[in-house]
């Protein structure tokens, strides 16, 4: 009986081996991108059959955001050295901004971009405010509502000058 047994480990081994090495060859990749019948059609999913579709080969990247809030946005506050800046999430944060005829405050701003239309309520900036000690410290001292409220505005008139711009030329 164990004499039976030897060809049937052997050829189990053998099996396991073969599928082993079919995955490992699944798992490289190939200089040409293989596509299915279906994706060429617009369609896409299991046999090419519907499902989700992806976006087309050399179709431009689209922005999350409004474009034209988000070039607003970034020429508005232009003066402030940028810290960051994600287009897809619609953030801009600036670092912090020393004006030079108050050398004893300086300012933050971020803004987030809220919708991919362009209208005001699309549209949240908060401005943070530090006052210096004197001793090389900052401390965090309240901005006015007025200066968010204004700089929002300001954000939304340059969209709006952008935006026509765009469509009259």
């Amino acid at each position: 009986m164990a004499f039976a047994r030897k060809p049937l480990i052997r050829v189990i081994s053998v099996g396991v081996l073969a599928l082993s090495l079919v995955g490992v060859t699944a798992c490289g990749s190939s200089s040409r991108t293989r596509t299915f019948q279906g994706e060429e059609e617009g369609r896409s999913g299991l046999f090419g059959l519907g499902g989700r579709e992806g976006p087309k080969a050399g179709a431009p990247a689209q922005l999350g955001v409004n474009g034209y809030l988000w070039r607003a946005t970034l020429d508005t506050l232009s003066f402030m050295p940028l810290a960051s800046a994600d287009p897809y999430g619609g953030v801009v944060i600036t670092d912090w901004y020393v004006n030079p005829e108050k050398p004893d405050e300086r300012f933050k701003a971020t803004a987030y971009i809220l919708d991919t239309r362009l209208r005001a309520d699309g549209l949240n900036v908060t401005v943070f405010k530090q006052i210096s000690d004197g001793a090389g410290g900052w401390t965090d001292a309240p901005t006015s509502a007025q200066t968010e409220t204004d700089i929002e505005n300001a954000i939304l008139t340059r969209a709006r000058q952008l935006r026509l711009a765009n469509i009259s030329g």
